[in-house]
């Protein structure tokens, strides 16, 4: 009953939402996770692949997992329960195995593995979790039997209670550079529902252990007779006591456990035997047994893995009785693994444990002397062998007690069938069908390829297969080849604007609201651009009289300000009023005398706070005012400086007690108005942020706004070159203006240059094409615009612009479009924002072709690339290709014809000069500090406990990996760090060296740079480091815990609701404008390809609520900010949206919200108002990761997440402190784990590493782009730049020849398909499939649905009608759904038994004629990429084949024994699979099952079965449970209820929404297409997708 109730709970985890995703999310070197040993267990027993018995593969798939992680970046730790333990002893076999797993990763790996824990409820493991702080726990929900199930069940419930996620092994999937599993968000709940029943958890689990114990104990006594384990236990100890007397110099652990086991197991049974007359075999028939398995360890001994291989496959297992002799066997074995963990005495080699025995092996030489030696083969073991099998059997003879003298020969003396035949064959096979490949003549093929083609086999042209090719009518993107109908292309499939007077005026508003938008992100600084042939000459006319004029007019503007008045009233608010117009006024005449006047009005406040001393505290920010002035007027102003300026300088210097820097006047009775230290200690305590950092004050003829400096000016001259660069900066470093003036440059060159910026996401892209509309004039010819927008569902003068936003599937559609190339050919610049996104989870591959197609220069740009310098290389050697391909084009062009006489050459475009250098360009230094900090609730008030850098290192740390590259200290961390060297050792002898006072870049400066803190710092690092280094850890160590927050504990429940009082303390602390950042998920939308997703919109709303539960009185908005006309016009802007009165009502309140479900309108709105300074306070998710403009003073997080990575957190923080906004960023954790804390400040973000660049679709594009394009060779140097230059094969010559295979292969599919002829045209529905080219493999199956026939046998209508009924719409969603909406649910939820309100949840199987061609399709694709799979198999490293991927060991191939040639005779199908698994007889032709293919292939050859394009009809786990899909897209269709889609779907709203529309449009390009291809417009299926079309965005629409 109490295994039911906690069963009933764990059923309603597991139908809770499980995120699928990446688990390794663009991981991290910090990033630290458990794996439960017995989960891992369970998942490789599992396998299917796997035989019982075949030890050595086993523990193949347990390296290969754990090698998968290590290589993918993974820090991981392994533990073994002790109690999990128990849940074997029914089944010895896996007993034993488990003990000699543990042993193997404890001694022959670099595993870190944890045994000492009893189970999961005892303290030890609570301290171990608080500790570590594990990123998840890797859980398996299933057990292998109903007890462990239990168990597991219980660590989850548990894991989830102490708020660690868990990720279930069940549905894990790996491809090349990540891992993918379902993840359960440990929350509030899982800990409520802990406590509240840990009384009953406890006895449900003490229950369970019992019973273990109990159950397994005596399952394991009545196999060995001993009446207690001690006994047993006893037994072991004294028999290898023995065994050392006899053999004391052998260490190998395969002698020991061979010798000792069987001597212990002959023992026992013959004990057994005497007690229970009973028993099925004999001791001499157990003799006999134990002889052969003695003999078939000898030959593990001396066999090579490469012989082993060969070992034959023989249809008979172990008779009943034979097998339970085997258990006891087993279970001797086990004890002896067991003693041998806690030996100290006995140094043994653990090196062989992973192949102690093989069972196979052993049922071969059972079954040589059982049937093939009583039929009269009689074959020599050999010598060797046979000597070193006489030896060990002579011992096990005398630890048995056997009376024979220990006589080994013959090894059978009795005639008793150990084997029986199997009932049926092991597993169905398929035949590998004769390879032969089609012929092809194309030059692409020929340039790409043409060195490996003649090592491949290619059919005659008389070939059946050859002349049996369907031959199709040929497809090209522009007339239909029957009804001559115009056929559109992606490009022109997207929705535009049309030219009707609604349009026109809808236009009209759009321009105008683009220029709001767009000085809302920059201010007004619109230009007005001239098209220049040649660079102008410098006019300085009127410049003299021009400037003095202006001068005039700003100290007008300064008189009338009066900001000492304001500075008295309101300190803070005269003090922005001053900085505002410092940063505006261009003259510094006027600047030098609006400073003089703030340091006089700063100094009086600062003189009258002392003087009220004991009426209230003095408030150092009036004296941290005083000395910035003085920087300022001393470091930019000195020229304009009177002489009584520099005397009201020292004055002030002399009033705060810096003797040491004024030492010209005297001056008494002014003690009381010092600032109580140092002049150092001051300036970097609390002036760090106000420091000069080192600034240009020249300007630069090329920008107007701002002064740039010096790696800035590089950029400008990279651009003025027309050079190419990578561009690696922090966030508010100031590296996007460098896009502004290349659209400037390119504007100004012609009115035919185009440069396009491609952003990854259409927030950005909205961004971006705003702040054009705002920056850029130009007075163009008719049907030209500067700026033009092109996304997946929105496209607006994209190819009639000179600047084009786009986002890189877009422009990835107009380069690979044959018919786009004049176009294409206009481009002179292409610039890539967040370029980091090549490494990311969706959509990277189309970075790297973009990358490599484009012949123009680029500017790539990025705050987080930790190898920019391997980026940069890759692409030099891109570019490399282009000059070549240029020089070539040119000389042929040269050779071949000259310019006819009379030939129009075009005017009015500038010459430009050609480059094609890649520079990299890194800067380091954020311009503002960032401050961290940890929040705690303590008696209702929140503790802001200010967060050191050092706090998240450790000794180990620094010693071991330095402080990371990108961890900078503010100048006041600086100060505590010294403060707390100097805590620590008292006597330290640097102490005085590095006081601030007397430093030697500090010492008597009235001026301290922000460059001089700097050094400081790392002076203080590099001390810190040598304490470590010279035997001081224990004083570092003290130093890095004093610097340590110790915020208090507080319930996650306490935290959310007190979270509106945090936020009024944030005001209160004037931390205000801030980003609240929840969870944040990145996920696929297929349309988009790349989007950033909403989180928990639920838990947003709920807080946002509990803001405005402020009295009406108090309001976060800034009213001040924005004037009531203009709030009018941005709010307007939403009021036809449907939750416009949320959004309004909370955005009147100086609050909004900002996520990827909210209405772009929306967004807008909040982004605005926010950087307007109306609205504080914005809760946000992942949408404003990438590159959205909306610079805060602070940044909060206040979800964890697993979406909160290292990479996650920098984004998001950069948006604190941004330049020319704070000078000081502020980032808060709020309900953030201080362990994950740690883990986020020192981890260093990911590596670009390389995708797999190809797939069927990809080649299809490819193949049309170079058959149909109007320039053919722009078109295939192009496509061979694609082909050949992937990151993935950079450097990589292997690589390089499988993907020449892989595409020759697809290629293949594609002719056999009719999609392609022999010379590489595009055929028949060639369209279709490159038009959904993102949902490969479902377009492939679609199209092969479409020619058989299915659809039109599906959409009949109804009678005297062209409509469908409900039914007939109803099967159409199911098929597509299982094409276009697979999205699976974990095994684990079907038996959850959950209720259901109003959908059905798991989609139904297709029909059973599209099930049949779907079996079809997918035996075509197997047989065909089967045979990829083959030939690439030559291509592994063979060497490490023979290894164990973490445990390298090996043996010479044994040469001289007939016995072992005959049983390891089997040759033929072994060459391409992975050894070990031959070990469980598995062959060539299991490649030809897709399903197989990750656990069988050759490891070193790098393909997953991800990379091939099966559409699998049921999915199953490693457990073998089927995994269902999610209906959600045909339960919508049913009932229209996004509600239902989170309650009874999993999904929620926002996400839900984001799917559907995604699914919506993939139903309208399928009918578009079709509309295309098919002449009969009354077509039914035509007719049926129409209907679906609307139907289905019709109800979307209504939610």
């Amino acid at each position: 009953m109490c295994l039911e109730w906690h069963s009933a709970f764990f059923q309603q985890i597991l139908a809770m939402c499980k995120w699928y995703v990446s688990l390794l999310n663009d991981y991290v070197e910090s990033e630290f996770f458990l794996i439960d040993g017995d989960s891992l267990f369970i998942t490789c027993i599992s396998e299917q692949t796997l035989l019982p018995g075949q030890n050595l593969h086993f523990f193949y798939l347990v390296e290969r997992f754990l090698l998968d992680l290590s290589n993918k970046g993974a820090k991981y730790v392994i533990v073994f329960f002790k109690d999990a333990e128990h849940a074997y002893f029914r089944h010895p076999t896996l007993l034993s195995l488990r003990t000699a797993l543990i042993l193997h990763l404890q001694h022959n790996t670099d595993a870190v593995i944890h045994t000492e824990f009893s189970n999961f409820l005892e303290e030890k493991w609570q301290s171990f979790l608080q500790e570590s702080y594990p990123y998840f726990i890797i859980i398996s929900d299933d057990g292998l039997t109903k007890l462990q199930t239990s168990f597991l069940n219980l660590f989850i419930i548990h894991a989830l209670s102490k708020r660690i996620n868990v990720v279930l092994t069940s549905g894990q999937e790996s491809d090349f550079i990540r891992v993918y599993g379902y993840h359960i968000h440990g929350m509030y709940k899982h800990k409520d529902f802990f406590s509240k029943h840990r009384k009953e958890i406890q006895c449900v689990f003490q229950t369970l252990v019992k019973d273990l114990q109990e159950s397994s104990t005596a399952a394991l006594l009545s196999l060995s007779g001993h009446s207690s384990v001690k006994d047993m236990e006893k037994e072991v100890c004294e028999t290898l006591s023995q065994f050392k007397h006899i053999w004391a110099e052998i260490s190998d652990v395969r002698h020991i456990v061979c010798i000792v086991s069987c001597a212990l197991g002959l023992r026992m049974y013959s004990r057994l035997q005497k007690k229970h007359q009973s028993r099925e075999i004999t001791p001499e028939e157990a003799e006999d047994l134990i002889r052969m398995y003695c003999l078939s360890v000898v030959f593990l001994f001396h066999l090579p893995l490469s012989q082993r291989a060969r070992v034959r496959s023989i249809s008979y297992h172990w008779s009943k009785p034979t097998f339970t002799f085997i258990q006891m066997h087993k279970g001797c074995e086990f004890f002896l693994l067991k003693h041998l963990t806690t030996e100290k005495l006995w140094k043994v080699d653990f090196t062989h444990l992973p192949d102690l025995s093989d069972d196979l092996l052993w049922k071969n030489v059972a079954y040589y002397y059982e049937v093939e030696n009583e039929q009269g083969l009689n074959l020599d073991m050999g010598e060797k062998i046979k000597r070193e099998y006489e030896y060990l059997w002579s011992i096990i003879s005398k630890l048995a007690g056997k009376d024979d003298d220990g006589k080994s020969l013959p090894l059978r003396r009795t005639s008793i069938s150990f084997l029986e035949k199997r009932a049926s064959p092991t597993k169905e096979s398929k035949n590998i069908p004769k390879l032969g490949l089609i012929p092809m003549t194309s030059m692409v093929v020929d340039e790409f390829a043409g060195d490996i083609l003649s090592s491949l086999p290619f059919l005659k042209s008389d070939d059946s297969a050859v002349t049996s090719l369907i031959k199709q009518k040929e497809f090209d993107e522009i007339r239909h080849w029957h009804s001559g109908k115009l056929l559109s292309d992606d490009y022109d499939r997207t929705k535009s604007s049309s030219q009707d007077p609604w349009a026109l005026r809808s236009n009209q508003k759009l321009q105008s609201f683009l220029r709001f938008y767009g000085s809302s992100l920059e201010g007004n600084i619109s230009k007005t651009i001239v098209t220049q042939l040649d660079t102008p000459k410098k006019a300085y006319s009127d410049m003299k009289n021009s400037k003095k004029i202006h001068e005039r007019k700003e100290q007008k503007q300064w008189d009338a300000l009066s900001i000492e008045k304001l500075i008295h009233e309101n300190f803070n608010l005269g003090i922005r009023k001053l900085e505002d117009f410092l940063k505006k006024c261009q003259s510094n005449s006027v600047k030098c005398t609006a400073e003089m006047a703030g340091l006089n009005t700063c100094f009086e406040v600062w003189i009258e706070q002392c003087k009220d001393q004991g009426k209230r505290l003095k408030d150092i920010n009036a004296a941290v005012e005083v000395m910035r002035r003085i920087h300022s007027l001393l470091e930019k102003y000195k020229d304009l400086m009177e002489k009584t300026d520099y005397q009201k300088i020292v004055r002030c210097l002399r009033y705060f007690g810096f003797d040491n820097l004024a030492c010209t006047l005297e001056s008494s009775q002014i003690s009381n108005y010092a600032v109580g230290m140092g002049a150092a200690r001051f300036q970097l305590q609390y002036m760090g942020h106000c420091l000069l950092r080192e600034e240009r004050t020249d300007r630069d003829p090329r920008i107007q706004h701002f002064i740039p400096d010096t790696w800035q000016r590089d950029l400008l001259d990279i651009v003025d070159n027309n050079e190419s660069a990578v561009i690696v900066a922090p966030t508010s470093s100031g590296k996007t203006y460098a896009s502004y003036y290349c659209m400037e440059k390119i504007l100004k060159e012609s009115n035919e240059g185009v440069v396009v910026y491609v952003a990854p996401t259409k927030a950005l892209v909205n961004q971006v094409w705003a702040t054009v509309y705002n920056r850029f004039n130009k007075t163009l010819p008719d049907g030209m615009v500067v700026c033009g927008v092109f996304t997946r569902d929105y496209r607006h003068d994209a190819l009639n612009c000179q600047v084009l936003v786009t986002v890189p599937q877009c422009l990835e559609i107009l380069l690979l479009s044959p018919h786009r190339q004049q176009w294409a050919k206009r481009i002179r610049y292409v610039i890539f924002d967040e370029v980091h996104c090549l490494g990311g989870e969706i959509g990277a591959e189309v970075w790297e072709h973009l990358l490599v197609m484009i012949r123009c220069p680029f500017l790539a740009l990025s705050a987080t690339i930790s190898n920019p310098k391997h980026l940069t290389e890759w692409l030099q050697s891109v570019k490399r290709y282009w000059q070549h391909v240029e020089s070539v084009r040119e000389e042929s062009l040269r050779s071949s014809t000259t310019t006819k006489k009379g030939t129009k050459t075009q005017k009015n475009i500038k010459t430009v000069n050609k480059s094609y250098k890649v520079k990299l360009v890194l800067y380091g230094e954020r311009y503002n500090d960032l401050e961290k900090y940890v929040c705690s609730l303590e008696d209702n008030d929140f503790k802001i406990h200010h967060y050191h850098p050092c706090a998240a290192l450790t000794v180990d740390h620094i010693d071991k990996y330095g402080f990371p590259s990108d961890m900078a200290f503010s100048p006041r961390e600086s100060i505590l760090l010294y403060d707390s060297m100097v805590q620590v050792w008292e006597n330290w002898p640097r102490a005085d060296e590095l006081d601030p006072e007397k430093f030697t870049h500090f010492k008597n400066k009235i001026v301290i740079t922000k460059a001089d803190a700097r050094k400081y710092e790392e002076e203080l690092k590099e001390e810190l480091k040598n304490w470590i280094v010279h035997d001081n850890r224990m004083k570092a160590n003290r130093v890095l815990k004093l610097l340590k927050p110790q915020p208090s504990y507080c319930s996650e429940k306490d935290m959310k609701d007190n979270f509106p009082c945090f936020v009024e303390k944030l005001r209160q602390m004037d931390k205000l404008p801030a980003l609240f950042f929840l969870g944040m998920k990145i996920t696929s939308s297929k349309t988009d390809k790349m989007i950033l997703e909403e989180a928990e919109h639920g838990s947003l709303m709920e807080k946002l609520g509990k803001i405005t539960e402020i009295p009406p009185d108090c309001t976060y908005a800034n009213s001040q900010a924005v004037d009531t006309e203009i709030l009018q016009k941005v709010i307007d802007r939403v009021k036809f949206m449907k939750t416009n009165t949320t959004l309004k009502t909370l955005a009147l309140r100086g609050i909004g919200y900002h996520h990827a479900s909210v209405a772009q309108r929306g967004r807008q709105l909040v982004e605005m108002l926010f950087r307007m300074g109306f609205i504080q306070v914005v809760t946000a998710t992942g949408t404003l990761a990438l590159g959205i403009n909306m610079p805060c003073k602070s940044v909060v997080f206040t979800q964890n997440s697993v979406y909160l990575d290292a990479l996650n957190y920098r984004q998001m923080s950069g948006r604190a402190g941004r330049r020319g906004q704070d000078l000081l960023g502020n980032v808060f954790f709020y309900d953030i784990p201080l362990p994950k804390v740690d883990k986020l400040i020192k981890s260093n973000v990911p590596q670009l590493r390389g995708q797999f660049p190809l797939n069927i679709s990809l080649a299809l594009r490819l193949m049309l782009l170079a058959a149909k394009a109007d320039d053919k060779e722009d078109a295939k140097a192009k496509v061979l730049s694609l082909l050949k230059h992937s990151l993935l094969s950079f450097n990589q010559p292997r690589v390089v020849e499988i993907l020449k295979l892989y595409f020759l292969f697809s290629l293949q599919f594609l002719v056999k398909e009719g999609y392609l002829d022999q010379e590489g045209n595009t055929m028949g529905f060639a369209g279709l499939v490159t038009h959904l080219h993102y949902h490969e493999p479902s377009n492939l199956v679609l199209v092969s649905f479409l020619v058989k026939g299915l659809f039109h046998k599906l959409c009949q209508p109804r009678k005297d009608s062209k409509t469908f009924s409900k039914e007939v719409m109803e099967q159409l969603v199911l098929v597509l759904a299982n094409l276009f909406g697979r999205r699976y649910i974990p095994a684990s939820v079907i038996k959850s038994k959950q209720k259901f309100y109003q959908s059905k949840v798991f989609l139904e199987d297709l029909p059973e004629d599209f099930a049949v061609a779907l079996h079809e399709y997918n035996n075509k694709i197997e047989e065909n990429f089967g045979h990829f799979l083959l030939i690439i198999s030559k291509m592994a490293d063979m060497k490490q084949e023979y290894q164990l991927p973490l445990s390298r060991t090996g043996n010479e191939e044994c040469n001289d024994s007939k016995l072992v040639s005959h049983l390891m005779s089997c040759n033929e199908g072994r060459t391409a699979v992975s050894p070990f698994a031959c070990l469980s007889g598995n062959v060539d032709s299991d490649l030809l099952h897709a399903e197989t293919v990750n656990s069988v292939i050759l490891r070193t050859v790098g393909i997953t079965a991800g990379n091939i394009p099966v559409l699998c009809a049921k999915k199953f786990d490693n457990r073998r449970r089927r995994m269902p899909l999610n209906a959600y897209a045909l339960d919508f269709y049913k009932h229209g209820s996004l509600t239902a889609m989170a309650q009874d779907n999993g999904i929620h709203e926002g996400e839900a929404y984001l799917l559907l529309k995604d699914f919506s449009l993939t139903i309208k390009a399928i009918s578009v297409s079709l509309s295309e291809l098919c002449d009969d417009d009354e077509d039914n299926v035509v007719q049926a997708f129409s209907q679906l079309s609307d139907s289905y965005w019709e109800k979307l629409q209504k939610v």
